[in-house]
């Protein structure tokens, strides 16, 4: 399963850097996934998601990269040596500096797989004076369907162990008011994270999400958004038929 896990892996990376999708350029973004063993597999720190093959991934154990995370008075050199011994293969390269990320979304954020991009069209919503507060209110239906009807928002913050610490902040915040975690994680001036069961679901979320940041930001040459009431927003997200649907996207995505 581990196998066939990074094979898939490495094909919705590189789906997700095709150039002409404008998801993530030259060495921008990175994913992972869940093995059954408590490992997951993750980006490589410098490989290219566009490129990337098999050999781009590294192989570390979630229990491992969360105690490294919390141990006290890491520095950068820390970070770095430990990032090297997480790998469970010393052939594998090192893992992202976002290895921390990763395996919160995959234990507290209850994801299987994971995909952070850096997506044009939703960092020129995120890296506006309007933050992700457009991605708060809803402007259409089928993004409560794909992406949830709540999005966890993170302000910039350092990349890496910083970062991951203030994601835990926000998975937490984001758990105990919804009962459950996001789909979708949105950083400050610096891009989305997708949180799915498939690696297809985080496939779709993406897409779905760079759909909706060109819709906020089209609507602003014509007088800005529309949002939907909160209350119809609540009703996509309760009816049945939506419900339907949505289970139909996962189930064609676990195909």
């Amino acid at each position: 399963m581990s196998e066939q896990n990074v094979e898939k892996l490495a094909r919705l990376s590189q789906e997700l850097g095709r150039e002409e999708r404008r998801l993530s350029i030259l060495g921008e973004g990175n994913t992972s996934c869940l093995n059954d063993d408590g490992t997951f597999w993750v980006k490589a720190s410098g490989s290219q998601m566009k490129t990337i093959t098999v050999t781009g991934f590294a192989r570390v154990r979630i229990d491992a990269t969360i105690e490294l995370m919390d141990r006290p008075g890491l520095d950068e050199a820390g970070i770095n040596a430990g990032l090297d011994a997480l790998r469970l293969d010393s052939s594998h390269k090192r893992p992202s500096v976002e290895t921390f990320l990763h395996a919160l979304c995959l234990s507290e954020g209850g994801a299987k797989w994971v995909g952070h991009t850096h997506t044009e069209s939703v960092l020129q919503v995120l890296c506006s004076k309007h933050g992700a507060e457009p991605f708060r209110r809803h402007v259409y239906p089928d993004v409560i369907v794909v992406c949830g009807r709540h999005v966890a928002v993170v302000p910039y913050v350092d990349p890496g162990l910083e970062l991951a610490q203030a994601v835990r902040a926000s998975l937490g915040e984001f758990k105990a008011r919804h009962g459950k975690g996001p789909k979708v994680i949105l950083m400050e001036s610096h891009g989305p994270v997708a949180l799915g069961q498939t690696d297809a679901e985080v496939f779709n979320i993406m897409l779905m999400l760079e759909k909706w940041a060109k819709v906020i930001v089209g609507t602003h040459s014509m007088g800005g958004p529309k949002f939907m009431e909160e209350k119809d927003a609540d009703r996509i997200d309760n009816r049945l038929d939506e419900a339907y649907r949505r289970a139909r996207l996962l189930e064609a995505a676990k195909g």
